[in-house]
């Protein structure tokens, strides 16, 4: 699954799923031990991440929603998605 950008400790990850299980535009989110799974709109939809990780991750989509949209768009037509800037 490629990575698009790493922050803090948080790896942010994004595949194409057509007919995939979630069914929305989304990212999966791997900080340690813990992984989860949130809408480009921001929400979580599955999996534990910790509350401080969560605000930083929630921060990071709102900022980079039109690159993620257009990342998860590439990714559906089968080209290549590129990387998004970390927190900083």
């Amino acid at each position: 699954m490629p990575v698009l950008s790493m922050f803090y400790g948080i790896i942010i990850r994004m595949q194409s799923e057509k007919g995939g299980k979630h069914h929305l535009p989304h990212i999966h989110v791997i900080c340690g031990d813990d992984e989860s799974v949130f809408s480009l709109e921001g929400e979580q939809i599955e999996g534990t991440i910790s509350s401080s990780k969560k605000k930083l991750v929630e921060a990071w989509i709102e900022i980079h929603k039109e690159e993620l949209m257009a990342n998860w768009k590439l990714l559906e037509e089968g080209e290549q998605f590129f990387k998004i800037e970390p927190l900083k």
